[in-house]
């Protein structure tokens, strides 16, 4: 039966050291500014949640808002006056942006010492050759909860189950640079549930809920769920928790699992650039 890994208490551990560092700064405070473009409700309550997270650890924020018919040249000029502004230190576009926008390009456009979401492929070079200055705040937040809970990562056989930019990818790059033998699996692997119970740390990130179920693991595996899926008016993760559980040695639930870290995340490396800017 797996020990659950909270991170929810993980979150809270951090974030109250990220308070007590703030609340001694004697020059300013850090802020960090966020782009919405359009009126999506949930992204809404996503950046409501930053904002709230903000004020708790002592983050100045501020909001930009922007139509949903804006231009790329639009939202390129609001980027570029807050690269200009040295009383921000972060800035986080929300995501998904409008059709009509150009994503590579619009990210592209922040300054990497203020590219805290760790997008601008200058920072993720750096993250490739283990020289971060930012690290993706999802990948990260699996690292943290592990390092919470003592998990060694040296040795240990890590399989991780989807490439993307966001997790997959940057995700097998941390495990890597900590010395873990890594694995990248996707839809084009061939037997992926004997490749994944291969896997001491299996980190899963589809974006397919309930996907990987207890054919996937090998007994005593530290199983990480990385998904967040809506089912029926429910959140799932990519794991099938109940037939999983029995079999781990450690599991994060969906949610109260990683999800819970990675606004943390966002709080960690915007003080990160605060320190670059002084």
């Amino acid at each position: 039966m797996a020990i659950v890994m909270d991170g929810k208490l993980v979150s809270n551990s951090i974030r109250s050291k990220i308070k007590e560092e703030i609340a001694a700064l004697l020059v300013r405070k850090p802020k960090l500014a966020t782009i919405l473009v359009g009126n999506d409700e949930s992204a809404k309550v996503y950046i409501r949640n930053k904002e709230k997270a903000c004020l708790e650890v002592g983050i100045l924020s501020v909001q930009v808002n922007l139509p949903e018919e804006s231009t790329n040249e639009i939202l390129l000029q609001t980027i570029e006056h807050l690269n200009n502004d040295s009383s921000v230190d972060g800035i986080l576009i929300q995501m998904p942006l409008p059709k009509q926008l150009s994503t590579e390009e619009i990210i592209r456009t922040i300054s990497p010492g203020k590219d805290v979401d760790c997008l601008h492929p200058l920072n993720l070079g750096f993250l490739c050759s283990g020289h971060a200055i930012f690290t993706p705040n999802t990948p990260q937040a699996v690292l943290s909860i592990l390092d919470f809970y003592q998990i060694s990562l040296q040795g240990k056989k890590a399989v991780v189950i989807g490439r993307s930019n966001i997790v997959g990818k940057p995700v097998s790059l941390l495990l890597l640079d900590r010395h873990a033998t890594v694995t990248i699996c996707h839809s084009k692997t061939i037997d992926l549930p004997s490749v994944a119970r291969e896997a001491d740390i299996l980190v899963v990130a589809t974006g397919r809920a309930s996907m990987v179920n207890k054919n996937f693991i090998k007994p005593g595996a530290v199983v990480c769920d990385v998904g967040i899926n809506y089912v029926d008016g429910k959140i799932k993760g990519d794991v099938e928790y109940e037939s999983v559980f029995p079999l781990a040695s450690y599991i994060t639930p969906v949610p109260g699992g990683i999800g819970s870290l990675t606004t943390t995340m966002l709080l960690n490396n915007t003080l990160k650039a605060y320190h670059l800017h002084q």
